[in-house]
């Protein structure tokens, strides 16, 4: 993004035009509503004073559709460190450390492309006199209507089929391995979608109530107004008082770590400290996704003593190969790259474990084929 303007000087009416790097023309906006109170009745013109050529998707030149929430004043966490420092720091369980930045966030839901958010809090803004003034119950009236346009989007993106697979729960039948990849990729598409939630909400004081309203989670917004109407008990029902746990037993087979999985955990560990080691390079950020997919993963299909079907741990095996020919790729990108010997090494060293464990998920997958 190079530069833009969001006008919504004409009320219920929000149009703009978005200036995009390695595109002659800009994007069009024709939306629906209006912005909050902040940008309501305004002209804003805002600038990206250090202007990067993005990935994904290719937007449309013509962006027609309904306004989600367009604010310069949104309060964001920001973090006080690289992008490396912080995922070295959340895999190490450290706190980060962070200060609270107004940010410019204009979301829309456009007709040709679906949700799309601009968030921010680096560009330079420039704003117009008032022509217009937006109340605060037309501002409650205009983000009700907003978290309605996000809750239709939800509905749209995890809408699917039943599945005839559900008839398996009243035959006792297990499902095979490309019955559970269908159903894995049903997850994945609801788990995309939450995520989406997640971020938007993520620091809204409100966040658990939106993000049940925008998933469609009605019997869970039931549930948190009960709970909210509900007198304060002095003692919470679940928490025990001291002396109460003595005879309480954990089962240390529920958490048992496969040697498969123990493995792939200490290679992501290896990983985060060869990456911080060497500077930042986009490799980097995908060899450590990758490797954390494969021990997530591998996770919860192999730990514990609980009895999974076949078909689901061999689908959740085939992902695993995936990420880490994924890894493999961005491991042998970093060792291209690396300008120390010893660094090169371990590197090398890093690769041959990842295809030590790659090799050991396709005997595994061997074993359960041929059983």
């Amino acid at each position: 993004m190079i530069r833009g303007e969001i006008d919504n000087t004409v009320e219920g009416k929000t149009s703009g035009r978005l200036w995009v790097l390695g595109r002659e023309q800009p994007l069009v906006l024709e939306l629906n509503g209006d912005c909050w109170r902040d940008l309501a009745g305004t002209r804003l013109i805002f600038r990206n004073p250090l202007p990067k050529q993005q990935t994904g998707a290719d937007l449309a030149p013509m962006q027609r559709g309904v306004v989600g929430d367009m604010t310069a004043s949104r309060k964001n966490k920001v973090p006080l460190v690289s992008d490396d420092e912080f995922t070295a720091m959340c895999a190490a369980g450290q706190d980060v450390p962070f200060c609270w930045k107004n940010t410019l966030y204009l979301e829309w839901f456009s007709e040709s492309n679906g949700r799309v958010v601009i968030e921010t809090c680096d560009f330079e803004l420039e704003l117009s006199e008032r022509v217009w003034e937006m109340d605060e119950d037309a501002e409650e009236a205009q983000k009700l209507a907003n978290m309605h346009a996000m809750r239709d989007f939800m509905n749209a993106l995890v809408r699917r089929i039943e599945p005839a697979g559900d008839r398996r729960i009243d035959s006792g039948e297990e499902e095979d391995e490309f019955q559970w990849e269908e159903r894995l990729k049903e997850s994945d598409r609801l788990a995309d979608a939450y995520q989406e939630v997640l971020e938007k909400y993520l620091d809204d004081p409100d966040a658990e109530r939106k993000e049940a309203f925008a998933m469609g989670w009605d019997g869970l917004l039931e549930a948190l107004a009960e709970e909210s109407e509900a007198p304060e008990s002095a003692e919470t029902p679940w928490q025990l008082n001291d002396g109460e746990d003595e005879d309480w037993e954990v089962d240390e087979a529920q958490f048992r770590q496969h040697p498969l999985q123990s493995k792939a955990h200490e290679v992501v560990l290896r990983g985060i400290d060869l990456t911080r080691a060497g500077g930042e390079h986009p490799a980097a950020a995908a060899l450590n996704g990758a490797l954390m997919q494969v021990a997530g993963k591998l996770a919860g299909a192999l730990n514990g003593d609980y009895e999974r079907e076949t078909g689901y741990v061999l689908a959740m095996l085939k992902r695993c190969l995936g990420w880490q020919n994924d890894a493999l790729s961005a491991c042998s990108e970093l060792i291209g790259v690396a300008d120390d010997g010893d660094h090169s090494r371990a590197l090398e060293a890093l690769r041959d474990s990842i295809f030590e464990i790659r090799e050991e998920i396709v005997n595994l997958r061997k074993v359960l084929k041929g059983n």
